[in-house]
């Protein structure tokens, strides 16, 4: 009925890509190299996910 309380999936999206990346980087900082890359593999999924939300947005 109102649009105003619809979520943005394509927002949705990019916050989690964001702290993805966020804990990915973290990781590596740390020194957990295979995580790093288990966590960059997600975030590389998610971010393929976002431009298709906003290619169909647009």
């Amino acid at each position: 009925m109102f649009g105003f309380s619809k979520k943005d999936p394509v927002a949705k999206l990019r916050k989690e890509y964001e702290a993805c990346m966020a804990a990915a980087i973290e990781l590596q900082r740390k020194g957990d190299i295979r995580g790093f890359a288990a966590k960059s593999e997600e975030a590389a999924e998610i971010e393929k996910r976002l431009l298709e939300a906003e290619k169909k947005t647009t």
